[in-house]
């Protein structure tokens, strides 16, 4: 009876205070892993005359110019965990470019995909960049395309600094971070809205005039490239593909299960004051292909 009371206390706090500063999410996932350099967690994908690789391998320059644009891939896949890195990009005229970080089997299983998707998208000068998180589920990117966006505007200018951006995979549910606050939880409620199959992780920076910025209405001009993102204090922890089956999946809270009530309350800040789309309230949608909405 005493935690139900402390629990609706903590959550009255935060109804009055939702408007106010960044809250603490109680619980740092960033802070359980070891940070690895380049190599030993990815290599190459594509682009490799676009990306420039520190000394040290502990950061990563990619660009987009004209030619082409750069991508980077895990060493091995993963049946689940914690997936991180610090990005910073680039300010000024960005629209249309895509910088992602993100899960995909999309070489294993072409035409019939999983996917699950950290994107900032640019935008024009005056406007914030979109924080954009999706994803697909066994080839829902693919052909008829459902998406499964959830979109904000940050709470800080991503062009300034580097910040960490976190997806969090296991059996249960998929948990989006920004800077350890979880902006967004998307739980496993049946089998077929569910990724299952293992992923790879990838990170790259391309052209998505079409879509990505006020739904294509803004592309990229070449005149102002390259168009530059950095990538450091890369992480991943949890299960590969070739782990044993002893090997227990990542949780995203003290508890093991869910989010603690103070990282709910977190999520609840993010989403009441940066969220700016999600699918499951977009009435022109047809949700009988979202059946988790």
């Amino acid at each position: 009876m005493a935690l139900l009371i402390l629990n609706y206390l903590l959550l009255l706090f935060f109804f009055f205070h939702s408007s106010i500063a960044q809250p603490s999410p109680g619980f740092f996932p960033s802070s359980k892993f070891k940070q690895l350099t380049f190599s030993q967690a990815y290599n190459n994908l594509w682009g490799p005359q676009h990306q420039s690789l520190s000394q040290d391998q502990s950061s990563l320059t990619i660009w987009l110019d004209k030619s082409s644009g750069s991508g980077f891939k895990s060493l091995q896949p993963y049946r689940n965990g914690y997936f991180s890195a610090s990005i910073k990009v680039q300010s000024g005229y960005t629209a249309g470019v895509n910088n992602a970080f993100y899960l995909s089997n999309n070489q294993a299983y072409p035409g019939n995909h999983d996917e699950v998707d950290i994107e900032l998208l640019g935008t024009t000068p005056g406007k914030p960049y979109t924080l954009q998180t999706n994803v697909y589920v066994q080839g829902s990117g693919d052909r008829r395309i459902i998406g499964r966006e959830m979109k904000f505007h940050l709470w800080f200018d991503p062009t300034v600094d580097f910040h960490n951006y976190a997806i969090l995979w296991n059996p249960d549910e998929i948990i989006f971070f920004v800077d350890d606050i979880p902006i967004r939880r998307y739980a496993r409620k049946t089998e077929a809205t569910f990724p299952q199959r293992p992923m790879w992780v990838y990170g790259s920076i391309w052209d998505a005039s079409p879509w990505a910025t006020e739904d294509g209405k803004y592309k990229v001009d070449y005149q102002y490239q390259p168009f530059i993102a950095k990538f450091s204090k890369f992480m991943i922890g949890g299960c590969s593909a070739y782990a044993p089956s002893s090997c227990r999946p990542v949780s995203a809270s003290p508890s093991g299960t869910g989010l603690s009530t103070q990282q709910y309350m977190a999520m609840k800040w993010a989403q009441s004051n940066h969220m700016v789309y999600d699918y499951c309230r977009d009435s022109g949608r047809d949700h009988s292909l979202t059946p988790e909405c």
